[in-house]
């Protein structure tokens, strides 16, 4: 049994509709990327690929186990992410 999830992937409606890439636009196949065990590739594709799926890890763990500065460690993550994000989307729209 083997999928293809490609055939599966969501297109960007940012990209479609306005013709430009949204701070999301990777994030697809980077984790496919991730799933085939290429973490260079899902890196370049999406950098903030790492620090957000710790962001979602970190978000799981702390509905079992409180910890607590969870709500310092999800705003510090979040904007760790938002940062990345932005910086590697000027970077991409500016190359």
């Amino acid at each position: 049994m083997n999928f293809n999830l490609e055939e599966y992937m969501l297109p960007c409606f940012s990209k479609a509709f306005l013709g430009f890439d949204c701070l999301g636009c990777g994030l697809q196949r980077s984790l496919l990327f991730l799933i085939h065990g290429n973490f260079i590739e899902a890196f370049k594709m999406y950098p903030a690929i790492f620090t957000l799926l710790g962001l979602f890890l970190f978000i799981l763990i702390n509905f079992k186990a409180k910890f607590k500065q969870s709500k310092k460690i999800i705003s510090s993550l979040a904007y760790l992410n938002l940062s990345i994000m932005l910086v590697s989307y000027l970077l991409k729209i500016n190359l």
